[in-house]
């Protein structure tokens, strides 16, 4: 197969079963095929099975790529686009071929970020275990590696534990998030993460406002799975609220799963703060929204993203039954030009 004799174009609806059994075999891992590798594990939690994709999550506003030669569709790309936000995250990239699959898959990259580039798209994120090349692979695009997620799953064998009562939450100092809350979270995402990793995520307090309709904040690999989810979040306050009575020690995202997927998890907290109370009435709360839905809902385990200097986190999950099962790698490529914002300085007499 010649790659050079093949096209890039934009998926057409008589190519989604074609889809679909591309982006099924890339995920069997079969030697001649590559994708992102996003998680798998020893219950076989893979791409396709978190994400739906490409025919179950695929909506209007996102971006599908295909890559055809001879009529065969030989690789693929998908990307979504946030609404509130000039932002693209690529969560599917997936090609077959012993030799080619590395030459398909930079293609389609390259024609995502030139399509970026003239819609006046600020940044593309991506997630990908550091295997068959995908690192090297974006950093020849020119992504930046800025970081690194453990993924941490809890089976669905392990039961989740009892429902908090409000009298529990209220005396932990725990309760649900607002829109006024965005000050506090902005301040307190600032707190627990590194100045480097702001400045290129670049999370506003607009996006904090939006908290529970914006579901991108705070940013995860696993993000995309929160489209079939109920999406809920919850602070614990600092006691005696910190230096203006408005401080929080802690937020947890939790998302419930309508569809057959493991339910969500993500907690930012504080240095110092100890979250295991805080997971424990996360769980409850999935284990309370499971009781409510009659048994149209189902367990498939709970699994959640934890960046390495998030550390202690990850071992607070550990305390509540999770495992990790993957290792994933954040890069981002910034496609507009920095320029330093109007600031005010001091006057001085020469």
């Amino acid at each position: 197969m010649s790659v050079r004799s093949g096209k890039v174009r934009v998926a057409r609806l008589t190519d989604l079963a074609a889809l679909g059994e591309l982006s099924r075999a890339c995920q069997a891992e079969a030697a001649e095929t590559r994708s992102l590798g996003l998680p798998v594990s020893a219950a076989r939690i893979g791409m396709f099975s978190l994400f739906r994709l490409p025919l179950g999550a695929f909506r209007p506003h996102d971006i599908l790529y295909v890559f055809e030669e001879d009529r065969r569709i030989a690789g693929l790309l998908r990307a979504e686009r946030e609404a509130q936000r000039d932002e693209w995250t690529i969560v599917e990239l997936d090609a077959i071929g012993h030799y080619e699959a590395g030459d398909i898959r930079f293609r389609l990259v390259q024609q995502l970020l030139r399509d970026g580039a003239r819609a006046g798209v600020a940044r593309v994120h991506v997630a990908c275990a550091d295997r068959d090349g995908n690192v090297e692979l974006f950093m020849q695009a020119g992504f930046a590696r800025y970081g690194d997620e453990r993924v941490m799953l809890r089976a669905p064998e392990s039961p989740l534990p009892t429902p908090w009562s409000e009298e529990a939450a209220r005396d932990a100092g725990i309760r649900e998030a607002g829109p006024v809350d965005a000050l506090a979270l902005h301040r307190l995402y600032s707190a627990a993460t590194p100045a480097p990793v702001q400045r290129l995520e670049m999370l506003r307090l607009a996006d904090w406002e939006r908290q529970g309709i914006n579901w991108r904040v705070p940013r995860s690999s696993l993000a995309p799975i929160l489209r079939f989810a109920d999406v809920e979040g919850f602070v614990q306050m600092t006691p005696g609220g910190g230096e203006d009575g408005t401080w929080l020690d802690a937020f947890l995202q939790v998302g419930v799963a309508k569809e057959e997927q493991p339910h969500y998890l993500k907690a930012v907290s504080r240095p110092g703060t100890d979250v295991g109370p805080l997971i424990d009435f996360g769980l409850g709360i999935i284990a309370a929204r499971l009781e409510r839905g009659s048994g149209s809902r189902t367990d498939h385990g709970v699994i959640a993203p934890v960046r390495t200097y998030e550390s202690p986190v990850d071992r607070r999950l550990e305390d509540a039954g999770f495992e990790a099962i993957a290792t994933v790698t954040l890069l981002l490529k910034e496609t507009l030009v920095r320029v330093a914002e109007p600031v005010l300085v001091p006057a001085g007499v020469r």
